[in-house]
């Protein structure tokens, strides 16, 4: 069972393919931070993130797809520009005809650190312990995306 895995975001976003064979330990696939340019308008930046998505599917064929809930108590302009790029990357995944769950930071928490009121470190620390990262990750964006991954396959049921 594989599994696309995506922290939403505009300027960047976290992307994980997971995979679990049955009855087997999780194994990452990929990994990443995509990033988009501030200097391009936002149209352009959402075809970017739209196209990225798009290759990961090709390439790694996945039948599910995992999210992050929106979760925002500050800046109202951000939260309408990432609400966006929520939408387009959920019709690009329903488009795709993977099946969908959305996770709320607290099941994220509560799935990967067995509380809901963990942080973003403990959550960093946990991730090595649940499966292997043979690679250097340098922004939380893409380990949020692992952890939605991980979320997905401690909870989906077929």
């Amino acid at each position: 069972m594989k599994v696309l895995a995506i922290d939403p975001g505009y300027e960047r976003l976290g992307i994980a393919v997971i995979e679990k064979e049955n009855r087997g330990k999780e194994k990452l696939l990929f990994s990443e931070c995509f990033q988009t340019k501030a200097a391009f308008a936002f149209p352009e930046r959402l075809r970017q993130i739209g196209e990225e998505i798009e290759k990961i599917i090709k390439e790694y064929k996945p039948k599910f797809f995992a999210i992050e809930k929106l979760f925002f108590n500050k800046n109202q302009k951000t939260a309408m520009l990432v609400s966006e790029c929520y939408g387009a990357i959920l019709q690009i995944a329903a488009q795709n005809k993977l099946t969908i769950r959305e996770f709320t930071p607290a099941e994220i928490k509560v799935a990967t650190t067995g509380s809901g009121r963990a942080d973003k470190r403990q959550i960093i620390q946990m991730l090595p312990k649940l499966l292997e990262i043979k690679k250097e990750i340098r922004h939380d964006d893409e380990y949020d995306a692992i952890a939605v991954g991980l979320t997905f396959l401690a909870v989906y049921r077929p």
